[in-house]
């Protein structure tokens, strides 16, 4: 009886019906809500490693401005260069 009442209240079925449009069919429902929070939490991961990464690199690059041995091992491991009487085998593991 307090059920089939509470049922025919306008006010209660605004309410319902408010719930149910927020809920499911507006623009920011809470399926989205829930996507773009964990959206949000790949891309906090996602800057942690590139800040890591940015430290990782600076750490590289200062020591290549102050130390001439290690920029010329840099050059020779990752660009290939060599000195002028040298040669340059690469070696390819499979």
């Amino acid at each position: 009886m307090i059920i089939l009442k509470i049922l025919k209240n306008k006010y209660f079925l605004t309410i319902l019906g408010v719930f149910i449009w927020v809920l499911f069919f507006d623009k920011n429902d809470f399926f989205s809500q829930l996507e773009l929070i964990n959206k949000c939490k790949d891309l906090k991961k996602e800057k942690e490693y590139y800040i890591s990464e940015i430290k990782i690199d600076s750490a590289q690059i200062s020591l290549l401005k102050t130390n001439a041995e290690a920029l010329e091992t840099f050059a020779r491991e990752k660009y290939l260069m060599k000195s002028e009487n040298e040669d340059v085998f690469v070696v390819v593991a499979k």
